[in-house]
């Protein structure tokens, strides 16, 4: 992949191609403003034309690997490309931000997207870490129930779209997990205590079999975002327009209470949680039920909300390992064991 994607004559054969240009062309692509995120870079492009224009982009947006990463497999884009090429295109409802182009070449691991500017009709609910309102949080999570919904025990999953992890690839993934933790816990040193040491003992010896007997079955899964903390949602200045999930780069075929764990259990302080997440539990497993899920009551989903909230004490264990920093994974560990304790998720591994 040797072209630039920012390019006038690229972005005029992109945006003709998604039918948005007609007969007029880029004459002129400025950049806005450009910065690094934790894991790509976005760039804001405002563009002008040539000739006459009706309905294309003011701007755009183009996502890219970070210069500091650049080459690291670990971490390629292209599961986010994956998403905007085999997903997204099949989806009836307008969740997600309009994709005009999603490229990655695995040979030299770079990527790009160019991504529909949402910066005048959408926002972000607060600034990272304050958690949204109640009723921002409510938009959010219907949001992310209504995509669930679209894709509970779709056929399509695991065949066309993603993939069943079979013995081998969950036993080289728990591997990969016991060598991370290793050093998350040789990095920690003392202040990973005795207790909490045996507590990942623990669920490393019985995370395989906990998986199997609940994925083995392959119902009541849907497509989970994965990174589904609320500063990867857009809220619309306009309610009548609808919110937009952002940042796919790892999805996956799951629970989707797994996203609920991640933004509620994980990312929420005890006093928080207590409030708000079984209030939030009812409104999505309500919005589920509208959106044509059934045999899923409510007790399922809070099963399904203790054990994924369980599995997320992989989380700040990969964090680390991908050189997060550590004001996001220590805050996460420190978070989601509180939760487990609250919600006696320890019980799940005797």
């Amino acid at each position: 992949m040797t072209r630039d994607p920012s390019s006038p004559d690229h972005l005029t054969e992109v945006l003709r191609r998604a039918g948005v240009l007609g007969s007029a062309h880029v004459s002129g692509v400025a950049v806005e403003k450009s910065g690094p995120t934790i894991l790509s870079q976005i760039a804001h492009l405002r563009l002008s034309y040539q000739g006459p224009v009706h309905g294309a982009p003011r701007s755009i947006i183009l996502k890219t690997e970070p210069p500091d990463r650049r080459g690291q497999r670990w971490y390629s884009g292209s599961q986010e490309v994956a998403f905007y090429t085999g997903v997204a295109p099949l989806m009836t409802q307008q969740l997600v931000p309009r994709c005009f182009e999603a490229e990655a070449d695995p040979e030299t691991q770079s990527w790009h997207l160019l991504l529909e500017d949402l910066t005048d009709t959408h926002v972000i609910a607060t600034r990272w870490p304050l958690p949204p309102s109640h009723q921002q949080c409510e938009t959010i999570i219907d949001t992310l129930a209504r995509f669930h919904g679209a894709w509970w025990d779709d056929r399509r999953l695991g065949n066309a779209i993603g993939t069943w992890p079979d013995a081998a690839n969950t036993t080289s993934r728990m591997q990969r997990l016991a060598d991370a933790y290793a050093h998350f816990a040789d990095r920690l040193g003392d202040n990973l205590t005795r207790e909490r040491r045996n507590l990942f003992e623990q669920f490393l010896a019985a995370a395989p079999s906990l998986s199997a007997a609940r994925y083995d079955s392959h119902q009541h899964i849907t497509i989970a975002h994965g990174d589904a903390h609320v500063w990867n949602c857009f809220l619309p200045r306009d309610p009548a327009d609808g919110a937009r999930w952002f940042d796919w780069d790892a999805w996956f075929i799951g629970l989707g209470a797994s996203d609920l764990a991640y933004m509620m259990a994980m990312h929420w302080y005890p006093d928080r949680r207590r409030r708000c997440e079984a209030p939030l539990l009812d409104h999505y497993h309500a919005v589920l039920l509208a959106n044509g899920v059934a045999g899923y009551d409510r007790r399922a989903l809070q099963d399904d909300y203790r054990l994924a909230a369980l599995f997320r004490l992989q989380t700040p264990v990969w964090q680390a390992a991908y050189d997060i920093p550590p004001v996001i994974w220590w805050n996460n560990l420190e978070r989601i064991l509180l939760a487990i304790d609250d919600m006696g998720c320890r019980e799940l591994l005797t």
